[in-house]
């Protein structure tokens, strides 16, 4: 049941990422309808991004709380997905009702989709057994990696359509998608291989390896943000054409779909902490690659790796995550993941509004920063992982 509900996950967050695609591929005709200077539009990502920091652990919170009802938290997620998608279904009708308008609806829409990110991957680290967790939350992973590659294509697609189409279609089968969570908990829960309750843990204070978690993701999902979002269209157009652009952008979601399966099971053996810190270090070399990357095949690689690099980052620090957050903070715990992972969203479009990635000084340092972010945050987490494997081993020695 645990692996039905994995696939179940992937649909689920590979429609959700679809409607934040759909979101921003017509936010700039829905900002213009209702008023609003293109200049403006990057500030409204930028407040979604906002929200998102702060409502993915708040909705982490409560879904360890509404955890301890059976079927709850499924409720709960179906009915804020409910109101979420009709608020995403009525951006394009009320855009033209002014600025005003169309910023609370977009508000309201963001704040409950954080439903959607956190609490429905937290039941994973609830229910599943452990040694199933690195495979379950790749496989999760897959939608939001499917997601990423194949939205240059839905980009182009999608350029003449009404958004009222694409609107309501998104809106439709996700809110569907989502009818199903209260039974998918409710067999979760009373699955056979569900992994035994334990005593509640403490947790009340951030451990020293939480801590370094939660900082190492924040610096990992940075470096992520400004390679993949600001620099791999550069890098690629060193080599080939604009219009050559929407073949190779999927390049990195390639790497990352392929690449968390076979890290899964390297998690599974050495610790989530180990892989995240041994494969942002690979990051960072294939990011270097792409840098100094000589023609589009060595580009090409270099992407891949990279791609596959954070594709076993993410999938493992899911694995940590639930693991420092067991037996009652899981939802806190993935609730902070997603959060670092928008404010990292949220700094790299800060870059973008004030001009900094333009700046032709600040812009070298830019280009150099997720490599150095990777590289540092490599070592302090397989350092982490090294460490806690030696005091396992003395341990049972």
């Amino acid at each position: 049941m645990t692996q039905r509900f994995g696939w179940y996950l992937a649909v689920l967050q590979l429609f959700f990422t679809l409607c934040w695609t759909v979101y921003v591929i017509y936010l700039p005709k829905l900002a213009s309808a209702a008023g609003i200077a293109p200049a403006a539009v990057i500030l409204l990502l930028m407040l979604d991004q906002a929200i998102f920091t702060v409502s993915d652990f708040a909705t982490g919170l409560a879904a360890d709380k509404m955890t301890k009802v059976l079927g709850r938290l499924g409720f709960w997620v179906a009915i804020a997905t409910a109101v979420s998608c009709a608020a995403f279904l009525a951006l394009p009708f009320i855009a033209g009702a002014g600025a005003a308008v169309l910023i609370a609806v977009t508000v309201v829409w963001t704040i409950t989709s954080s439903a959607l990110r956190a609490p429905p991957l937290m039941l994973l680290g609830k229910y599943a057994a452990k040694p199933q967790i690195p495979f379950l939350a790749a496989l999760a992973l897959l939608g939001t990696g499917i997601a990423g590659a194949i939205a240059p294509y839905l980009a182009i697609a999608l350029r003449d359509v009404d958004p009222r189409i694409p609107f309501a279609v998104a809106s439709i089968v996700l809110v569907l998608t989502t009818l199903g969570m209260i039974k998918a908990e409710r067999m979760l829960a009373s699955a056979p291989e569900t992994k035994p309750a334990a005593a509640p843990a403490a947790f009340g204070t951030m451990t020293t390896r939480a801590s370094v978690f939660a900082l190492g993701m924040i610096v990992l999902a940075l470096g992520y943000q400004i390679h993949f979002a600001l620099e791999s269209a550069p890098l690629f157009l060193r080599f080939t054409q604009v219009s050559e652009l929407q073949w190779l952008m999927p390049v990195f979601w390639i790497g990352f779909n392929i690449s968390m399966f076979p890290a899964g099971l390297i998690t599974k053996r050495v610790g989530g902490y180990a892989v995240m810190g041994a494969a942002a270090l690979v990051g960072a070399l294939a990011i270097l690659a792409a840098h100094y990357a000589q023609g589009l095949e060595q580009m090409v690689a270099a992407q891949f790796a990279a791609g596959a690099a954070w594709g076993a980052i993410l999938m493992s620090a899911f694995t940590v995550a639930f693991t420092v957050g067991a037996n009652g903070g899981e939802g806190r715990m993935s609730g902070l993941l997603f959060s670092a992972l928008a404010l990292a969203t949220l700094a790299r479009m800060s870059a973008v509004a004030t001009g900094f990635n333009a700046d032709p000084v600040l812009k070298t340092a830019l280009a150099w920063t997720p490599t150095v972010c990777w590289t540092l945050a490599g070592v302090a987490l397989l350092y982490l992982g090294v460490s806690g494997a030696r005091k396992w081993a003395t341990r049972t020695s």
